[in-house]
């Protein structure tokens, strides 16, 4: 199996050897790496590159494993004993299959996406170990054994807001997607925005990249409100100009600074660099 760029996503060569690996040694993918990186952005276009199924589950504070594996609705069961129903004799009528059970019983491989696992519950991914390892689980209200027909893909998203069990890391391929450079974001503007000016863009990069390294920024722009950003300046036709004589704020800053403590700094930072040119 081969990985490589698409016409809608720009992979770089280290990540794209990294699904080979974990396809090649039957492990998850986990991937970190800074919000807005296109780590969810990876399973979404592996699973359209190999035209299989895309399963996705999104991770919250509140889930919990065995969701993944099925939920048994005895609420539902209780109501439809007290009405008579006859469904109350099939218990596999309340059995509600999760993701990893559609992911293991689906006609052809699909691709498994965990996302933003480290959301969940310390205990969340010690809880999916067996699973993950076997490829495999029980259900025990109807006995069924439940194994993978096609072993999926996984695909496994973090944001590094809590750290994951060494248990768990041992049973994935890593790869942390570095911030791309300003070539390989040229690239992947053109993906979004092929018909910007090469001198707009340029300008727009050399801001961009200033904001990033400016010290103390809480929050650092990302990938992604670049490309909202210049999609705004597109539409309002701000040009090379307008952003080199800008005396404060960037136009459209909301789209790059999302916190009033960063919005103070940048201003700080600009006010003191016109005094410095008076």
């Amino acid at each position: 199996m081969q990985f490589s760029s698409t016409s809608n996503y720009i992979v770089a060569d280290e990540l794209a050897l990294a699904v080979q690996a974990a396809v090649t040694l039957e492990k998850p993918l986990l991937l970190k790496g800074e919000p807005g990186t296109g780590k969810t952005k990876l399973a979404e276009e592996l699973a359209a590159s190999l035209e299989v199924p895309l399963l996705r589950w999104q991770i919250k504070s509140t889930s919990k494993a065995q969701q993944g594996l099925y939920e048994y609705d005895a609420v539902s069961r209780l109501r439809d004993s007290q009405l008579g129903s006859d469904k109350v004799h099939d218990i596999a009528n309340y059995i509600k299959p999760g993701k990893l059970w559609q992911a293991f019983t689906a006609s052809e491989r699909p691709v498994l996406l965990i996302d933003e696992i480290d959301k969940a519950d310390i205990e969340f991914p010690n809880d999916l170990l067996h699973e993950l390892d076997q490829m495999a689980f029980h259900v025990y209200e109807t006995g069924e054994q439940i194994s993978a027909k096609h072993r999926p893909i996984v695909v496994i998203t973090s944001n590094n807001e809590k750290e994951l069990p060494d248990a768990f890391l041992r049973r994935c391929f890593f790869h942390y997607i570095n911030f791309p450079d300003a070539e390989t974001l040229a690239k992947i503007v053109d993906v979004h925005h092929p018909t910007i000016q090469r001198d707009l863009l340029e300008t727009a990069l050399e801001v961009f990249f200033d904001v990033r390294k400016l010290p103390n920024i809480k929050k650092k722009p990302s990938t992604s409100e670049l490309i909202d950003w210049l999609k705004l300046l597109l539409v309002e036709d701000i040009g090379v100009k307008d952003l080199k004589e800008s005396n404060g704020l960037m136009p459209m800053f909301g789209a790059l600074l999302k916190n009033e403590q960063d919005v103070q700094l940048v201003e700080k930072l600009a006010f003191m660099s016109r005094r410095r040119e008076r």
